[in-house]
């Protein structure tokens, strides 16, 4: 995915709010959103998803398989993290593939930044139950 945008504010109080770019942000197979404050093993994360792999969004390149990270690899501040299912790991990612993960991804901190105006503290987890359904959009063919 490649290109980060970056988000600064500051609460009513005059404080500096947490932002994504403070958390290590790993996006669940349902949507949801993980924010961890410090970063931690991917072990850790992998043990509570059988069957799936974590990719870093720095390692998605559409035409090539998704690194997983290994096991033993620290999760970073500041980076997105998606769970896949193992299956996915030998496919090629096609360029709707990115934009699903995109997408995934866009919903989820945008609706972690959008409650109370203000990002939650980082350790939360937001079920996609929980989540505004987001709009759809279409591509308009002009001949």
């Amino acid at each position: 995915m490649g290109t980060c945008a970056s988000i600064q504010g500051s609460s009513k109080k005059g404080g500096n709010f947490t932002s994504w770019e403070s958390c290590v942000n790993i996006v669940h197979l349902d949507g949801s959103l993980q924010q961890l404050k410090k970063p931690l093993k991917a072990w850790h994360v992998l043990s509570q998803n059988p069957n799936c792999f974590i990719c870093s969004s720095e390692s998605i390149n559409v035409g090539s398989t998704m690194k997983a990270v290994d096991p033993s690899e620290e999760l970073q501040l500041d980076h997105i993290y998606f769970i896949v299912p193992r299956i996915r790991s030998r496919v090629p990612l096609s360029m709707q593939d990115l934009g699903q993960l995109a997408f995934k991804a866009n919903a989820a901190l945008a609706h972690s930044s959008s409650n109370n105006n203000n990002f939650k503290p980082c350790n939360n987890k937001v079920p996609l139950s929980r989540r505004k359904k987001p709009q759809r959009t279409h591509p308009i063919l002009i001949t």
